[in-house]
């Protein structure tokens, strides 16, 4: 004969491990230092400033 299970237990404990799983994808994405979010500020600032330099002024004919 099988084992009884409680399915409300089991429901649970499967929403816990989800739940868990989501705050282990949430502290890796959000979970920086400021130095670390000062740093990716600065890079993709400075990309962009470098796009801007090598842009082609539209009015210019060649």
């Amino acid at each position: 004969m099988g084992d009884l299970v409680n399915l409300n237990r089991v429901r649970k404990r499967i929403a816990r491990e989800q739940s868990a799983q989501q705050a282990d994808a949430n502290r890796m994405r959000s979970g920086r230092s400021k130095t670390e979010r000062l740093l990716e500020r600065e890079r993709t600032e400075r990309a962009a400033a470098m796009l801007d330099q090598h842009r082609l002024d539209e009015g210019v004919t060649q």
